[in-house]
């Protein structure tokens, strides 16, 4: 029975938000990666995963500052007569060059499983692995990994069942490894209470869970945004045991940074969202693309103010001595780190000569990316658009009518054809990709003014090619038809548009070859989004689309998307 539907014909069920809905791209450039959508919470305290809080933790905000020491939760009001499972803890670089990953999995809410093997239940996307015929009680947090005789070693007290090692990678023919770049983790039942779930390496998610002895542990909300992740206040994390603490952050913030050698000064803003000033002297800036950490000479940051620090003079190196902050232009990680551990702010900087920040979004989370202009100690401006941006997004088809099948449409918003291939002065060649879906336009490819592109999934090129395709939704012969190897997440997932920039060969080994991309847009869709006099809840398999209707800025917000019958190639 799908429940979505009944609750969509207004029965009495009870209403339901899928937990853990979250979805990321797997990138090979390790710097940089996605301006990945972040919650604004700064954790809590909820000890019990199948309560419900909405989108924050049930306690409301916490800090280091003030001592509290939030738990683990997976807190969404859902509905209880069936089972959703969460993913509650992930293990993906573990320190000292350890082999050693595992991810915990738990029943969010629901009944218990009788037979893991034949509910269907699976791990899938970065690793893959079958459950076998054993129950799974609610209440119980089971773990699995890719070596479990190096996972004892670690862990030589784990009490609770463990699982794997998951599946050989087929490339490879070796034991799956989860890519410490990022990557999406699936846990499938049959039929409803599937959790699609990201982590990254890049900001805004936490560092210390990147090879520095810490997991990602799960806080609650939306789980496609990184602060609902925290690093795990215990060294190595504790698999196998719920409501497990994590390491939290003060009120400041890495607002908006300018880049060096734009025609005017760099500078790095700060906010401090909390009720009192806060004293940022000897904080550190982080650098990641020049490996170089300075600290902040003297300043404090007002509560809800601004403090803007001169790129030239406010800086120090290791040694005391004053030293100019150098922000390229080809992007970036940049990490500001407090006073206590774990306590830091980071911004992943785009390709671009404009100044990059984080702005605050309707429904109380924030996004990252390069700004319409710049704003220093003022509330920062508008993400900035480009020029071939995402116009409507078919996610989840109805899967009862067979004509109905998932697409992703871009559109030109220029004046002028773009060529979504680059060809850059250092020889790097490379067509403008869309992450999410993992596709990449070619060399021949032409987006004529004002034109349109329909994507669609691989396997659909194999059974009815683009002629069937064009005819089946009467798309003219000028709007460009292709298709791509992933699949969009029926829970919501970042789908980024990205024009390479620049292109940075390693002579000693190509395999670090790195891309560094401008961002044209990006959204964060979501099977959650509510509001706005719109039924969203129609998108999620009931035969309808989401479709822009606000181009200003990238499409982040859910009002920037109305519901409607597709309309490929229109």
């Amino acid at each position: 029975m799908d429940i979505k539907k009944i609750l969509l014909a207004g029965s009495a069920v009870t209403a339901m938000v899928l937990a853990t809905s979250c979805s990321s791209d797997s990138s090979t450039e390790p710097d940089p990666a996605d301006p990945t959508v972040s919650s604004s919470s700064e954790g809590g305290t909820n000890p019990d995963p199948t309560s419900s809080a909405g989108d924050t933790p049930a306690t409301g905000s916490s800090s280091s500052v003030n001592g509290d020491v939030p738990k683990s939760s997976a807190t969404e009001v859902v509905d209880s007569s069936y089972t959703q499972m969460a993913i509650t803890e992930i293990m993906y670089n573990a320190d000292d060059g350890s082999a050693l990953e595992w991810v915990e999995v738990t029943i969010q809410s629901g009944p218990d499983i009788s037979s893991m093997l034949a509910s269907g239940m699976r791990l899938d996307g970065a690793l893959s692995y079958t459950f076998p015929n054993e129950e799974l009680k609610k209440g119980e947090y089971i773990v699995v990994t890719n070596d479990k005789d190096l996972f004892m070693q670690t862990y030589p007290e784990f009490k609770g069942r463990l699982y794997g090692p998951w599946d050989n990678d087929p490339k490879t023919g070796a034991v799956a490894k989860l890519s410490n770049e990022g990557d999406v983790i699936d846990v499938k039942l049959t039929g409803e209470g599937d959790v699609s779930c990201s982590y990254s390496m890049e900001p805004p998610w936490p560092s210390l869970a990147n090879g520095k002895g810490r997991t990602l542990v799960y806080k609650g909300g939306n789980a496609a945004q990184a602060t609902s992740w925290g690093a795990s206040k215990i060294m190595n994390g504790n698999p196998g045991v719920g409501n497990d603490e994590w390491l939290t952050t003060s009120n400041i913030r890495l607002n908006e940074i300018m880049p060096t050698g734009t025609g005017v000064a760099a500078w790095v803003e700060l906010y401090n969202a909390g009720s009192a000033d806060v004293d940022v002297t000897g904080w550190i800036f982080e650098s990641k693309i020049r490996k170089e950490k300075l600290t902040i000479k003297a300043g404090t940051v007002p509560a809800k103010g601004y403090l803007v620090l001169n790129a030239e003079t406010d800086f120090n190196d290791s040694e005391g001595a004053a030293k100019e902050l150098i922000v390229s232009d080809i992007g970036g990680s940049y990490y500001l780190y407090g006073a206590t551990e774990g306590d830091e702010s980071s911004l992943l900087l785009p390709s671009s000569k404009l100044s990059s920040g984080v702005i605050d979004l309707n429904d109380g989370s924030t996004a990252q990316g390069a700004l319409v202009e710049a704003t220093p100690g003022a509330a920062n401006s508008k993400l900035y658009i480009g020029g071939l941006v995402i116009s409507e997004i078919h996610y989840h088809p109805n899967e009862e009518d067979l004509n109905d099948v998932e697409f992703l449409e871009l559109k030109n918003l220029s004046e002028t054809p773009i060529t979504p291939f680059e060809k850059l002065s250092n020889g790097g060649s490379r067509g403008w990709k869309v992450e999410g879906i993992n596709f990449e336009f070619a060399s021949t490819d032409v987006i004529p003014a004002g034109g349109i592109v329909v994507l669609f999934p691989d396997s659909l090129q194999a059974a009815l090619g683009a002629d069937k395709l064009r005819t089946r939704y009467s798309i003219d012969a000028n709007v460009l038809i292709s298709f791509y190897s992933g699949k969009l997440s029926n829970r919501g997932e970042t789908i980024a548009v990205k024009k390479p920039y620049f292109y940075q060969k390693d002579t000693s080994n190509p395999l670090n070859d790195q891309w560094y991309y401008d961002w044209s847009d990006a959204t964060l869709y979501s099977d959650k989004w509510s509001g706005n006099g719109i039924d969203y809840k129609r998108a999620d398999g009931f035969g309808y689309s989401l479709q822009r209707k606000d181009f200003t800025t990238m499409g982040y917000e859910a009002a920037a998307w109305a519901v409607d019958k597709p309309t490929p190639g229109k």
